[in-house]
């Protein structure tokens, strides 16, 4: 599916995901993705939905919503893979402006030293740039990204779109225990971030199961640690440490919404049961996903996820 959601987002309220990439294209493979490795990592822009399709698709679930009278804060631009791959983003936010509904971007930044990815992503209300490393050793290591990357042509081009946008800017950056989180490093990342300037540098930790086994959040004191040191360049920075919640929206629609939602953002447990609820279904449904490989079963930090069976598999 396109569109799943609204889902219950930590930075973006009610946010209606929109997936205009097909499973895994991505320029990077990340350690610590939620939806799985990239099989094979690329940076080549193409058409892989038409816009009038993506706007029709947003349309119909946005109308459905709102006679069910559930709220839409953001159309939010988060696949399972990376957005600014789409050839057809720019237009096809030009059509989603009809509907009268804020747009945010979710980018891992990777090419923003295209000079149509930095045009496309100035349409938008809100956009986050990924920056989990300032130094390249760490970079290829954590986001393990396509060959043709290069780190310092990536950062000089962000700063040069920090400079000309002009809606929210936000970053993020994954804190990954005995990767990222030295000292050195986050006195580094700071004084990129005071050149950026963001109007919020978000700070998060793995909350669900991740690509590659053995990744782990920093505990709780040298997660305090680094928040002060960040805040202490950077006035607004907030914490990503938290369940976002069970209030994901229904079509009507049970194993569509399983499904598309968790191609990518694995739901826990209780947030599949009171989907389940809305609509007076059966966890047996549940079950038969599971047994004919379109979902997968995983214990993630004391907790039970559901994640789409071939996100994990890559392209």
């Amino acid at each position: 599916m396109i569109v799943f959601g609204p889902v219950p987002s930590r930075r973006l309220g009610r946010s209606l995901g929109i997936n205009n990439i097909p499973p895994k294209h991505c320029s990077y493979s990340c350690i610590y993705c939620q939806v799985g490795p990239t099989k094979a990592t690329e940076i080549e822009s193409r058409v892989f939905y038409q816009p009038e399709y993506i706007f029709n698709e947003v349309k119909t679930s946005v109308m459905n919503l709102l006679e069910q009278n559930e709220t839409i804060d953001y159309l939010t631009f988060v696949p399972d893979g990376e957005p600014t791959l789409d050839n057809n983003l720019g237009k096809t936010i030009e059509l989603l402006r009809d509907l009268d509904i804020k747009i945010a971007i979710i980018t891992n930044s990777s090419l923003i030293w295209r000079k149509k990815v930095r045009e496309t992503l100035q349409l938008a209300d809100w956009v986050s740039l990924k920056v989990d490393s300032v130094n390249e050793s760490l970079w290829r290591q954590i986001n393990q990204p396509d060959k043709n990357l290069r780190l310092q042509e990536i950062m000089s081009e962000m700063l040069s779109f920090a400079k000309d946008f002009d809606g929210f800017l936000a970053t993020e950056t994954m804190l990954l225990e005995g990767k990222n989180t030295g000292d050195a490093h986050i006195a580094s990342l700071v004084e990129f971030l005071q050149q950026l300037a963001p109007d919020k540098a978000y700070l998060a930790i793995p909350t669900r199961p991740t690509a590659e086994q053995g990744i782990y959040a920093p505990d709780a004191d040298r997660l305090n640690h680094i928040y002060q040191t960040v805040k202490q360049g950077i006035s607004e920075v907030e914490l990503l440490t938290g369940y976002e919640g069970n209030a994901f929206a229904s079509s009507g629609n049970p194993v569509e919404d399983i499904l598309a939602i968790t191609a990518v953002h694995p739901m826990r447990k209780e947030a599949v049961q009171t989907l389940l609820n809305k609509t007076e279904t059966q966890w047996n449904i549940v079950r038969d996903l599971i047994e004919q490989n379109e979902l997968r079963e995983i214990e993630y930090n004391g907790n039970t996820f559901y994640l789409r069976a071939y996100a994990r598999k890559g392209k």
